[in-house]
């Protein structure tokens, strides 16, 4: 997929997130998935999300309950945590002191983590 696709795959997205109707996304999805990677999709998602939150966080509350598949939705879990985590570190928190991520890939954090997070 080049740019172009990519950008017209998101602006896509975006707008079937902001439709509300889970088959206009749910075909979207099914689409995508037999064209990219399961990583690539939640990345996709995790670009329509960032773009759709300035306008729409109802419809981004609506997307993240009813519409992203489990398998999707874990990707952005893994990929999120991994970027959070990347900059916890670059901010000079210890990974196992700070924060850290459990067996089921959940982000713990002590109460100066949670600060930087939510502030950055």
């Amino acid at each position: 997929m080049n740019h172009l696709e990519l950008e017209q795959e998101i602006g896509k997205m975006a707008r079937a997130m902001m439709t509300r109707n889970s088959l206009i996304g749910k075909d979207l999805i099914a689409d995508l998935r037999g064209r990219v990677s399961v990583d690539s999709l939640a990345a996709l998602m995790i670009v329509s999300i960032e773009r759709l939150i300035w306008y729409d966080c109802e419809s981004v509350i609506w997307s993240l309950s009813y519409l992203i598949p489990a398998d999707v939705m874990e990707e952005i879990r893994r990929i999120t945590a991994l970027v959070v985590c990347q900059r916890l570190m670059g901010k000079g928190f210890l990974l196992g002191k700070d924060f850290s991520i459990d067996a089921t890939g959940q982000l713990m954090l002590s109460e100066n983590a949670k600060t930087a997070v939510v502030v950055a």
